[in-house]
């Protein structure tokens, strides 16, 4: 039978005591012998000088003058009928908001990827976090977990829920999206010029994006296995997964209650997705999710209501950070009296010195002899 290491040290133990006693003197005077050649070994060694401990590892991070325990949020740009088109973006900020996390978005114009090569993604006190899961994971770990009244079959069913809205439903839309990129565009009202920080005209950066997104897209949603379906297939089965979370919500505010948990963040960004598209575009999955499933439409509008009050402002000015409070008017206004003041002060420098009124005299009697001289000139 194995025996674990504390169960072998009385035995060792005794064992030594043991051997210690059969010894004869000469093996002792061996011994002693021995230990001082050691001995002598480890004062060399303790006089030798220590390693040098290595440096900390270097913040590689793009927010280096970070806050501590603010979350940065590096996300899409904002559109002017929903706060993201990506479903996992509005995910995590709709977590974000419900945890009352402190948060900041990074107007990055998309410039930015994370070390997986995703949006969204984090940093958080130097540290970069990828994946939307994984965010929302580790997140609930070190602050607020909205699952936490949850029971093992609860978590269950909203684990086997989001994988079917993840990995399922956010196919179907985007087999749309890749279908019919200009409805994206019209649908969702995009102003590439702004989200890229782009000087180009919309026209062709409208050109661009239906040719990479629609094209390469496309090959994603074939390799997913998605695009090899019809559209009336396709449209089926969107349609199979928001009769799914209707019957489960039932009657209910939220999934599981009177408080909203990841499912609902999962669902809500995902339904917005389908309903907030301009009324101009028809969108079938949007059109059956309205006549057939009010429900959804209940909640998400409550979840809009309770965790976007600022969504109109949002829409409107395209603010990634309309949550953080502004500076008071006054503040701005003896800014800009500041920013005046410095710029009179520029004129001034730049305006000539004032002359002395003799000089001036002097001057203007020195042009008149000038110009007689001139003209008696011209008359010779």
């Amino acid at each position: 039978m194995a025996t674990t290491e504390e169960n072998n040290v009385p035995v060792a133990q005794t064992e030594t005591k043991e051997m210690i006693k059969e010894e004869s003197p000469a093996a002792a005077t061996e011994k002693a012998e021995e230990a001082k050649l050691e001995a002598g070994g480890d004062a060399q060694q303790q006089q030798q000088p220590t390693a040098k401990e290595p440096a900390p590892p270097k913040v590689l991070v793009h927010k280096a003058n970070f806050e501590k325990d603010v979350v940065y949020l590096y996300q899409f740009s904002r559109t002017p009928l929903l706060p993201s088109l990506s479903p996992y973006c509005l995910k995590v900020e709709t977590w974000l908001r419900l945890a009352n996390m402190k948060y900041e978005n990074v107007d990055h114009k998309l410039k930015f990827r994370s070390k997986k090569g995703q949006l969204p993604f984090i940093e958080l006190n130097g540290e970069e976090i990828a994946d939307s899961a994984i965010i929302l994971k580790e997140l609930s770990q070190r602050n607020v977990d909205l699952d936490a009244a949850l029971t093992t079959e609860q978590r269950n069913v909203a684990h086997a829920m989001i994988s079917m809205i993840e990995n399922h439903l956010n196919w179907v839309v985007m087999w749309w999206r890749t279908k019919y990129p200009d409805q994206v565009l019209k649908g969702y009202k995009v102003n590439l010029q702004h989200a890229l920080g782009s000087r180009l005209p919309n026209g062709i950066l409208n050109f661009f994006f239906k040719f990479a997104f629609g094209r390469k897209g496309a090959k994603k949603v074939k390799a997913q296995g998605m695009g090899v379906h019809s559209p009336e297939e396709i449209s089926k089965f969107g349609q199979d997964d928001l009769k799914v979370l209707s019957d489960m919500l039932a009657d209910k505010p939220f999934f599981f209650g009177d408080e909203p948990t990841t499912l609902d963040c999962v669902a809500f960004a995902n339904l917005a997705q389908i309903y907030f598209i301009d009324k101009e575009v028809s969108y079938t999955l949007r059109e059956y999710m309205t006549e057939h499933c009010p429900n959804l439409v209940g909640l998400v509008n409550r979840m809009k209501e309770r965790c976007f009050p600022d969504w109109d402002d949002i829409c409107t000015n395209l603010d990634l950070n309309s949550h953080l409070p502004k500076p008071p008017a006054e503040e701005t206004k003896e800014k800009e009296g500041n920013n005046d003041e410095k710029e009179g002060d520029k004129d001034k420098e730049l305006e000539p010195e004032d002359k002395d009124p003799e000089k001036e005299k002097a001057d203007e009697k020195e042009k008149e002899k000038d110009t007689e001289e001139n003209k008696e000139k011209d008359t010779k």
